[in-house]
């Protein structure tokens, strides 16, 4: 048998989705009625047109694809529109995607002016022999095959501008998650299963504001930010990325299912609330398992999160307790 039918998903699976849009210090109060209004709007539009994909008959690949888009295309999110601005007054961006049934996976690194970093990453995975592209070679690999890209205006928010400037304030090599340091992860990512059995887990991100030198974190970085593999589950990750490559966040989690019989939530709190605890990264991951367990599990005070069970059963949330 081939590593395909290995890991050949089971027909007649549960069809289930989830997605994020970041983990940190979300509290309560913190918006207006109206913002919050918006943002729960979004995460609910994203999440179930991931979930139409899957009950169309489409894959959990395109199901995740279509998620993450759409929260690309929001200013809300540090991804692709809404993305935070590095030490040039830039927005480069991250991506990765991987599907569970034959653990082929793309990635993107520290790209500039791609509408959607997503389509990118998929688009290495199915028409390159890498895994990973980044800068101008990964910019040349899009227009070669027609991926979109947009002006600088396209990815400007205001808000984002202000905390760049807040941090060049700060002075030295300070680099920023959100308006204040460590405070908001916001990344965005999206994790399926569908009716074939088969895992499929993406993820995408503008980085730290006022990042320098190329800094690349854990969204791009298959088993860290990313992972998806049908014997498993599949992860999307976001937090501080330093401390999620250090502990291979996304791959650990699927290991521990993997090979140690762990459960899914089990699995998830033994890394994100115990060993990055420890380590001291702040952050928060969101999986499925084959049986359409869903996990959603984070160490901060919030993180921006949606999903649809098993039983269609739609959950959208911001704040810790909810």
């Amino acid at each position: 048998m081939n590593q395909a039918e290995i890991q050949a998903g089971e027909p007649g699976a549960p069809l289930v989705i989830a997605i994020h849009g970041g983990a940190g210090t979300i509290e309560k109060g913190e918006f207006s009625e109206q913002k919050e209004l918006d943002l729960r709007r979004t995460l609910e539009q994203a999440v179930l047109a991931g979930h139409a994909v899957l009950k169309e008959g489409g894959s959990s690949l395109d199901a995740v694809t279509r998620a993450v888009t759409l929260l690309e295309d929001s200013p809300f999110f540090n991804a692709a529109k809404g993305a935070v601005f590095n030490a040039e007054g830039k927005n480069e961006l991250d991506a990765s995607i991987m599907e569970g049934a034959s653990l082929e996976a793309g990635a993107v690194a520290a790209v500039k002016n791609i509408r959607n970093p997503i389509l990118l990453a998929r688009r290495v995975m199915t028409d390159s022999a890498h895994v990973m592209l980044m800068g101008d070679g990964a910019e040349r690999f899009a227009r070669d095959h027609g991926l979109q890209f947009e002006d600088d205006g396209y990815f400007f928010t205001e808000y984002r501008w202000q905390q760049l400037q807040k941090a060049r304030a700060a002075g030295g090599d300070t680099t920023w998650l959100s308006e204040t340091p460590d405070q908001w992860f916001s990344t965005v990512g999206a994790v399926a299963l569908d009716a074939q059995g088969n895992l499929a887990a993406a993820t995408s991100t503008g980085g730290m504001t006022n990042k320098r030198w190329g800094r690349v974190g854990d969204s791009p970085i298959i088993g860290a930010g990313t992972y998806a593999d049908n014997r498993s589950c599949a992860v999307s990750a976001t937090g501080h990325g330093e401390y999620f490559i250090r502990a291979t966040v996304a791959r650990d989690i699927c290991a521990r299912v993997q090979y140690t019989g762990a459960d899914l939530a089990a699995a998830a709190d033994q890394v994100v609330n115990r060993q990055l605890v420890e380590m001291g990264g702040s952050g928060g991951i969101i999986a499925v398992d084959p049986a359409g367990n869903i996990a959603l599990t984070f160490n901060t005070p919030g993180m921006y999160r949606a999903s649809v069970d098993s039983l269609g059963n739609v959950y959208v949330a911001i704040y810790g307790d909810e």
